[in-house]
């Protein structure tokens, strides 16, 4: 269920607080090819199936830039901003890819508003994401992003 906020004062006081937990994604290898198609990076341990048997993890991977990709539509599913002039990414300060995402994995993302700080135009909001693999121990990515809110 997406928590919703009033308006960016109702989003800031929510700092320190976890916002809540995606629904579950399935990675196919569809995915991984159009991802592959659109960023040019065609590495066989992502598209070649017959290749990837035989490496390291036995399968084709996701690229860690798709699993970061898929932040946005893990966003809408947790939480929404109502009353805002608007809201974008302005960065990251920190990505990391502790564990493979192997075809077919369902991954789910938390996120937690972990702090606020006000700037000229606005608020830059600082969210940890933390996206995990169906029956894995390690997560698959956590990610420090920036955004810009302005409220309305």
């Amino acid at each position: 269920m997406t928590r919703v906020f009033d308006n960016l004062d109702a989003f800031k006081a929510a700092a320190g607080e976890e916002l809540g937990t995606s629904d579950w994604v399935t990675v196919t290898q569809e995915k991984i090819d159009a991802f592959a198609d659109v960023t040019g990076d065609h590495q066989w341990i992502h598209v070649d199936p017959e290749r990837s048997a035989t490496g390291p993890f036995g399968t084709t991977l996701a690229h860690g830039y798709l699993t970061l990709s898929l932040l946005p539509s893990f966003v809408e599913q947790i939480f929404r901003v109502d009353n805002i002039a608007f809201g974008m990414n302005y960065g990251a300060n920190k990505i990391r890819f502790p564990a493979p995402v192997p075809v077919d994995s369902r991954l789910r993302a938390t996120a937690t508003l972990t702090g606020t700080h006000d700037i000229e135009i606005g608020s830059q909001i600082l969210i940890t994401f933390v996206v995990e693999r169906e029956g894995s121990e390690k997560p698959v990515c956590i990610a420090e992003v920036v955004y810009v809110y302005a409220g309305a």
